[in-house]
């Protein structure tokens, strides 16, 4: 045999060892790439299941556990464990684990039938601290409904009252003066698109309520939709006339029924109070005032 032909017998074996080689790797980047998505998939699944059982913290720990479960069950399942945890207050914080095998394909060849992979969240449900989407009409901390905390029970609110039972427009994006009719109506209708922080406000000077036909058309379409609205509650007032001040203390929601808006006096909405989870953050205190408006999101 020619040394010519021995050498293209090892180039031969050579190159085939290299394809074998070759379609091994790449057999090892595709079931990779596919536990890594698995992987993201429930890790997925474990903070939408956190997320979902945080917002019935921290009054209803066992409705927290339901939650979780129906989450993840909807999203492929592998939920192993639900735990409460306490960190500002009791039974805020839920922890959630899980886990669910992931088939391998070309790595069989190699005995590997599947991997399993691991997922954990936690989430957290806080008063909140600074409310997004939030409606321009504050509400009195004295209402008797909101003290008694009173969830869904008929009440009104009322513009002509002075204490317990009184609601005010305030500028709730922190200006100083009247509000433009139209913006105000979107107020009402959709919420204030920016965060608003606890603390001081201008009153909304004027009788919009009389004039403007955005705020009636407004709280006439909240009230059909049957949505939730989010008014800031308010404690103490300083100055007077154009720089009277609200001091806003809180979030309670609030689902409106109907209104009566006819002239100077006797101007109502009607409605109910009601536990709500808003887009927001939450606060750090230990005790902040709470009127169960809360806010969610996954901790560290």
């Amino acid at each position: 045999m020619s040394s010519r032909k021995r050498d293209c017998g090892q180039a031969a074996v050579v190159t085939v060892l290299f394809l074998v080689v070759l379609l091994g790797m790449a057999a090892a980047v595709l079931d990779v790439g596919s536990w890594y998505r698995e992987d993201r998939k429930l890790q997925a699944t474990m903070d939408a299941a956190a997320l979902a059982a945080a917002q019935a913290l921290p009054d209803e720990p066992g409705e927290a556990d339901t939650l979780a479960n129906q989450y993840a069950t909807k999203n492929g399942g592998g939920l192993d464990n639900v735990e409460i945890t306490t960190t500002k207050v009791s039974n805020d914080t839920v922890k959630v684990t899980g886990s669910r095998p992931a088939p391998g394909f070309f790595s069989k060849v190699f005995g590997v039938d599947s991997v399993t992979v691991n997922g954990t969240a936690k989430a957290r449900s806080g008063v909140l601290a600074n409310a997004k989407w939030a409606a321009p009409i504050a509400v009195d901390e004295q209402h008797p409904y909101l003290q008694g905390k009173r969830w869904g029970e008929p009440t009104d609110l009322e513009l002509d009252t002075i204490g317990p039972g009184a609601y005010r427009l305030i500028n709730i994006d922190g200006s100083h003066g009247g509000t433009n009719p139209a913006t105000l109506g979107d107020w009402i209708r959709s919420g204030y698109e920016g965060y608003m922080p606890l603390g001081w406000y201008y009153s909304d000077p004027g009788a919009k309520y009389n004039t403007n036909p955005n705020f009636k058309s407004a709280l006439d379409d909240v009230a059909l939709d049957g949505r939730e609205l989010l008014f800031p509650v308010y404690r103490a007032t300083r100055a007077q006339g154009a720089g009277f001040e609200y001091e806003i203390v809180g979030w309670v929601g609030f689902v409106v029924t109907g209104h009566v808006i006819q002239g100077s006096k006797n101007n109502k909405i009607f409605g109910h109070f009601t536990k709500v989870v808003w887009e927001g953050i939450f606060s750090e205190e230990a005790s902040p005032d709470d009127f169960g408006a809360r806010a969610v999101s996954l901790v560290e």
